[in-house]
């Protein structure tokens, strides 16, 4: 599948957006921080800005509004009402905060919980595709759940550091969450690389009696709309080293810096090590958000 720039920004934007505003809304940080108010406003706004990249892949961009009608039927159309319907209790926890400076325990769960939903519903676009055999698994919701928990807590723990607060217990849980993350998105890779392939030039014709189908000239001479969007093709070897870098970018380094900000107590030290977390980690996610688009087969490049 071709690896779009939107939706690359997209998955990884609203991601880490739904992870922060998760982590404040579950009363992670000092609510009366000005580092607490800050963060309210950067979830609001990665999510908004995740959703806004999203609508520039549509052909007609002013038509969006029409995928909220489909939610009986498509996930893609429930995850833009989720992700509207959430914005309520995320408006109001940010305002609680910003405002008046307290954490509402009610308000605040429900749009956690709300989060968690949206992000499970993005997973379940692709989840649900039987046409991509990779992407057809439970797993793929579930890594992308990960990634969103995992980066609000390394975004809680930056700024935690920020405001001067301890940062142990949002590290020391980032720390399980950025493995759990990364070992759920390993097993993925070695089952979307040792797949069997259903959808083949055999079973498409019927022919596989007969021996091995091989094409003996293109449909057509264009390109289109698939073999634009999902005919893309990266090299199994560049597609290893990749993922090795995306796991070691958004893995290992946060979690060695994770460690320097807890040891380090209050201070420039543990600020500038936790927003560095930050940054590595957000590099890995969208290595690995490339990847995800780039090594998936879709079953219709069997005709082409």
């Amino acid at each position: 599948m071709h690896p779009a720039p939107s939706i690359i920004i997209f998955t990884t934007l609203s991601g880490l957006g739904y992870g922060l505003a998760a982590m404040l809304g579950l009363g992670l940080l000092d609510p009366s921080a000005v580092a607490t108010k800050l963060a309210h406003v950067l979830a609001l706004a990665m999510i908004s800005g995740g959703l806004l990249a999203s609508t520039l892949h549509l052909g007609n961009p002013q038509r969006a509004w029409r995928a909220l009608s489909q939610w009986r039927s498509s996930w893609l159309s429930r995850e833009g009402v989720m992700a509207l319907a959430t914005f309520v209790p995320l408006a109001l926890s940010a305002w609680f905060a910003v405002i008046d400076g307290r954490y509402v325990p009610a308000v605040g769960v429900v749009g956690a919980v709300m989060c968690a939903v949206t992000v499970y519903c993005t997973g379940m676009i692709y989840a649900s595709l039987r046409s991509i055999q990779g992407w057809n698994t439970q797993a793929t919701p579930l890594c992308y759940l990960l990634f969103a928990a995992a980066g609000g807590l390394v975004l809680a723990t930056a700024f935690a550091a920020i405001a001067g607060s301890s940062t142990v217990v949002p590290a020391i849980v980032g720390i399980i969450a950025v493995i759990a993350a990364w070992s759920a998105k390993h097993l993925w890779w070695i089952r979307l690389r040792t797949l069997s392939s259903l959808s083949t030039p055999e079973t498409a014709t019927g022919l596989s009696g007969i021996g091995r189908v091989r094409l003996f000239e293109r449909p057509h001479i264009n390109d289109n709309y698939l073999t634009r969007e999902m005919g893309f093709k990266v090299a199994r070897k560049h597609a290893l080293k990749l993922s090795k870098l995306a796991m070691i970018s958004g893995g290992a380094v946060p979690i060695l810096l994770l460690v320097v900000a807890m040891l380090s107590g209050a201070g420039a030290v543990a600020v500038t090590a936790s927003v560095l977390a930050v940054a590595f980690y957000a590099l890995g996610v969208v290595t690995e958000r490339w990847l995800f688009f780039a090594e998936a087969k879709h079953a219709v490049m069997n005709y082409y």
